[in-house]
């Protein structure tokens, strides 16, 4: 799904609408440098430092350097990351965390209005996986966030709203606090699942 939202995979039927407007007769360029990509293991470029990194999007659109590197650093320290101690790193230097830290900052700097999130904390332990759920939470904007998590605990707490799809279908579709009362039975399976596993 996170795919076709910006344009990577095309559907093999229906028509796939962000803004109102159809990909088909979107520019996919300009539509992937508004949208942020947040993924398992951070994506980051190995060759490039933190905050070239980090800079990639406000480069790509043209930002004047002084910007850039003043988003990058008030963004960094929201991250718990010193600008001066991490921006010259590169990222084989950094931790999983720290890693995940870059990859938010990157994909958050130019504050898109669609954000894609792909299982952005899935390969963390579960100290650093809760620090990055709240750094995440308080940096959250205006922005469509779609948030594709498999751990329920982690979906009603950074999401609004949950989906859960089964098979290629929609079975659910409410706001996150109305979730756990779900009549679904693959939600009830969820819900069970989780509470067996606290």
């Amino acid at each position: 799904m996170l795919r076709m939202m910006n344009g990577i995979a095309r559907p093999s039927s229906g028509t796939v609408l962000v803004d109102g407007v159809s990909l088909a007769e979107t520019d996919l360029i300009a539509l992937r440098r508004r949208t942020g990509m947040i993924i398992q293991g951070s994506g980051l470029f190995p060759h490039r430092t933190v905050y070239q990194n980090i800079a990639t999007v406000p480069r790509l659109l043209g930002w004047p350097d002084d910007k850039t590197r003043d988003a990058a650093r008030a963004l960094m320290e929201k991250m718990a990351m010193s600008f001066d101690a991490f921006k010259d790193r590169m990222p084989r230097s950094l931790s999983g965390g720290e890693q995940q830290r870059v990859g938010i900052a990157r994909a958050m700097i130019a504050n898109p209005p669609l954000l894609l999130c792909d299982e952005p904390f899935a390969a963390l332990d579960p100290i650093v996986r809760r620090e990055l759920q709240d750094a995440f939470i308080a940096l959250r904007t205006d922005a469509t966030i779609v948030f594709v998590t498999h751990d329920l605990a982690e979906a009603l707490r950074v999401a609004q709203r949950v989906v859960l799809v089964h098979d290629g279908e929609i079975v659910v579709d409410c706001a996150a606090r109305e979730f756990l009362d779900s009549s679904n039975p693959v939600a009830r399976q969820f819900v069970e699942s989780a509470t067996v596993a606290a």
